[in-house]
């Protein structure tokens, strides 16, 4: 989440107020090059070893000190004289740990480790959620906090836009097998499970003989078995992997787009809804945790198990270019609730109220 800390640090910065930023210094992580099976571990050593005496240092000259993604709650001290706030991006792993169904399943190293950070959101004095979803898994799993969770949506820290079409052109051309003739589905995002690009293929399937479509997964590269199938519903030839891409080829990626389409099964939030809109690009998505909050009425919207759905939904977009308008203008309305400045408002506002607590007024 370095992103919403360099925004919540330029914000801040920008509405007057002195601002330093801790990350965990990397030193046992650069072994993570050389002993790639214990690079998370490594990994640990650097967050939960060195980190904190760089804390203990800064945290008496701070009037508060906000913890910026959830997993570092482990930081909040039991007895402390400076509040704490931490923003909760979403509770997936916590709850993978205590034994829920979320794709993401613990060890038993890490359904401790996720019990632990479950230990520092209760301490913690004031406790922000991005959506309602992990407002309600918040106030579910933290039943004694004193201060109830707070929903704070947050804002996206790249400036995305809509790109003209020769803009477009001139980022796209030098993409391997990109076809700029035809139209394509975009997906954004990892191989994991619970990202649902097994869905993606099999809707894919059943429109690749009714509309000319290609299909561009941007991130992470499909895993082996979705790739075989992939190739077991004969779409070997329609699908463009392009890998990790830049900001500013990805603005043209979702500019481009006939559709984005994310039907994931679970997710915290889902940023790049928002980066689609914020592009124009039409949205297609599941209607899973806070993905409905997240795109307003501005996306096509189904069951995650509706790929018939999904699927009459991506040829209604090549053929209906009304429909296709009207998404367009709908996401760029509802973009305008993840505003920077919105959301520094109300981060300030918050702070206010934990300061003004009788804990520490």
């Amino acid at each position: 989440m370095l992103g919403f800390t360099d925004l919540m640090e330029q914000g801040l910065k920008k509405a007057g107020h002195d601002v330093e930023t801790l990350c965990p210094p990397v030193v046992f992580g650069k072994l993570g090059q050389r002993l790639p099976a214990a690079s998370k571990w490594l990994g640990y050593v650097d967050k939960l070893a060195l980190l904190p005496p760089l804390l203990n240092q800064a945290v008496p000259k701070a009037d508060i000190v906000h913890i910026c993604d959830h997993s570092n709650a482990v930081y909040v001290p039991e007895k402390r004289r400076t509040p704490y706030v931490v923003t909760c991006h979403d509770l997936l792993a916590v709850r993978g740990g205590l034994g829920e169904q979320t794709d993401c399943p613990a060890t038993t190293l890490g359904s401790l480790l996720q019990r632990w950070i479950l230990r520092g959101l209760a301490r913690a004095d004031g406790l922000a959620c991005d959506s309602t979803a992990t407002l309600n898994d918040a106030t579910r799993l933290l039943p004694s906090r004193e201060q109830p969770p707070e929903l704070l949506p947050i804002a996206l820290k790249y400036d995305y836009q809509r790109l003209s079409e020769d803009q477009c052109k001139r980022q796209l051309k030098n993409v391997p097998g990109l076809d700029l003739s035809k139209p394509f589905i975009l997906h954004v995002g990892s191989s994991l499970r619970r990202k649902n690009r097994e869905g993606i293929l099999r809707v894919f399937a059943k429109v690749r003989d009714k509309i000319n479509v290609q299909l561009v997964f941007a991130g992470r590269p499909l895993d082996a078995s979705q790739r075989q199938l992939a190739n077991q519903l004969g779409l070997h030839d329609r699908i463009l992997e392009t890998g990790e891409v830049s900001s500013e080829l990805l603005v043209a990626l979702y500019s481009s787009a006939l559709a984005f389409f994310f039907p994931s099964r679970f997710e915290g939030f889902g940023w790049p809804i928002i980066e689609a809109q914020y592009c124009g690009c039409p949205v297609i998505c599941s209607t899973s945790g806070p993905l409905p909050e997240v795109a307003g009425d501005g996306a096509l919207m189904h069951n995650v198990e509706d790929e018939e759905g999904f699927s009459e939904d991506i040829v209604r977009l090549v053929n209906n270019a009304k429909l296709r308008a009207a998404l367009i203008e709908k996401g760029a309305e509802n973009v305008l609730r993840y505003q920077p400045e919105t959301m520094i408002s109300r981060y300030l506002a918050l702070y206010e109220r934990v300061l003004n607590h009788p804990s520490w007024s």
